[in-house]
């Protein structure tokens, strides 16, 4: 899925939205393609995973994070229970000083009213779709990446985004001064004149460059320094049979002590 981390208002997430598209991308992989996206929770992430805000992050930190959660039985949530916001408890911008971003329930997954209440309040799941991975690590090099994408799937990467900023169309070649944005790189490809290079999904919506993706010289950016890969443990899916039903109200899933999160 390709998103805008700038909507509704900006937010140095990339790091976010870097980790969580390549993931999204693997589950689809171990689908086979089946049924419709499963599209994961940027925000859950924002919310929750304290390794990073709106004013940046880690390449490596939301795997860290997923993966603590997921050895406690917990996983990412879905854009579904918990849509982006594009804030974090120290962002000023836009609306975000009048929204509560802790991490509880409610900012976890959640659903709001009913059609017997309507305006009711929101209220937080303990069960709700979820991603968990077993593993994750960190990569660098044209090889290696390779590698990887090729056996497991996209991955994500730093990049130096100072070059992309006016980026329209074709095969970007700078050689980059400083990392300082966070990319998922899906594949690679071989163009006759200019070589190989890397496809990479941005962060910045469709309207910018080839539709959201953006095609990078083998060598160039830095994009081949710092990457990090999750291996996908389990999701809930149609084809799976593992979705707790929950009510339109959520008067069935109400947070308790304890709640195993399937």
């Amino acid at each position: 899925m390709s998103r805008n981390q700038h909507i509704p208002q900006y937010c140095g997430s990339c790091w976010a939205h870097g980790a969580i598209s390549a993931l999204a991308d693997r589950v689809k992989i171990a689908r086979k393609g089946q049924g419709a996206d499963i599209n994961p929770s940027v925000q859950h992430l924002l919310n929750c995973g304290n390794v990073g805000t709106c004013h940046g992050g880690s390449v490596d930190g939301p795997y860290q994070w997923l993966h603590d959660i997921s050895q406690q039985g917990q996983g990412i949530s879905y854009e579904t229970a918990q849509p982006y916001l594009a804030c974090t408890s120290d962002s000023s911008e836009g609306f975000c000083q009048h929204v509560d971003t802790s991490c509880k329930p409610i900012n976890v997954a959640r659903t709001c009213g009913s059609f017997s209440q309507e305006g009711g309040p929101c209220v937080g799941l303990n069960h709700y779709p979820n991603i968990t991975i077993s593993d994750f690590g960190s990569i660098s090099g044209a090889d290696a990446m390779m590698k990887e994408i090729f056996n497991r799937g996209p991955i994500s990467c730093g990049i130096d985004a100072m070059p992309l900023l006016n980026y329209e169309s074709g095969i970007i070649k700078d050689q980059g001064s400083g990392v300082d944005h966070v990319i998922s790189v899906v594949g690679w490809g071989t163009d006759p004149k200019d070589g190989m290079y890397w496809i990479v999904r941005n962060s910045w919506g469709e309207y910018w460059g080839e539709m959201g993706y953006v095609r990078v010289a083998k060598g160039a950016l830095l994009v081949e320094d710092q990457c990090a890969w999750a291996v996908i443990k389990d999701y809930t899916a149609p084809e799976k049979s593992n979705q707790v039903h929950c009510h339109e109200g959520g008067d069935n899933c109400k947070p308790g002590e304890a709640s195993m999160l399937v």
